[in-house]
């Protein structure tokens, strides 16, 4: 079982890839959660798929984190209570403010203990795929320990159907950060009302 944690576009993006390559999926969601969108609607209609987000970090063997940052309290609070050895946990956010020079994967890492945390899918942005309509984001960065569930990661990564870009260890996560603030930066600073998004190439 996948747990994904978060109400947001992300999540239902990243679960709906899984799902139609027979991966189970539940989705976790904060106290209070009420879904406004037809798809969260949806699937609030069938059984277990929405649930709280201490259900799905129970039940799962490993977690997305997908949830905005006002909400990421109440992910910690519920993870810290459980027992994380044998689950893989997968930050796929960013901090708010980067002028801050904070990072969400730091932050994760003083809340919780785990060894098998890592940071992917977090240069789409939670609002995804409203920042790439017609799809030309073919690839996301990962780091993590060089451990099996590393590998796992990848797996998930090309499942979703991404190139998986094997970014190194878990300190690089905030560069990993960087780079997405620095795509909404350049966003913010055209005239156009255009999305752009960063591509690895090899010379």
């Amino acid at each position: 079982m996948i747990g994904i944690l978060g109400g947001t576009r992300l999540s239902l993006t990243l679960g709906k890839a899984l799902s139609s390559r027979g991966v189970e999926i539940a989705y976790g969601v904060r106290n209070g959660f009420c879904p406004s969108e037809i798809e969260w609607k949806i699937l609030s209609m069938s059984p277990d798929k929405v649930r709280s987000f201490k259900e799905v970090i129970d039940t799962s063997s490993v977690l997305l984190i997908c949830a905005e940052n006002n909400f990421l309290e109440e992910v910690f609070e519920e993870l810290s209570k459980t027992d994380l050895s044998n689950k893989t946990i997968i930050d796929c956010t960013n901090s708010e403010d980067h002028k801050s020079l904070t990072c969400n994967t730091n932050f994760i890492m003083s809340k919780i203990n785990s060894s098998k945390i890592f940071k992917a899918f977090n240069n789409l942005g939670l609002d995804y795929p409203t920042s790439d309509p017609i799809g030309l984001v073919k690839e996301t960065y990962y780091c993590g320990p060089d451990i099996p569930e590393k590998t796992v990661v990848k797996q998930l990564i090309s499942m979703v159907g991404f190139k998986a870009i094997d970014a190194g260890s878990l300190e690089n996560a905030p560069l990993l950060e960087a780079i997405y603030h620095l795509r909404n930066e350049i966003c913010n600073n055209r005239k156009e009302q255009l999305d752009y998004h960063f591509r690895l190439i090899s010379v």
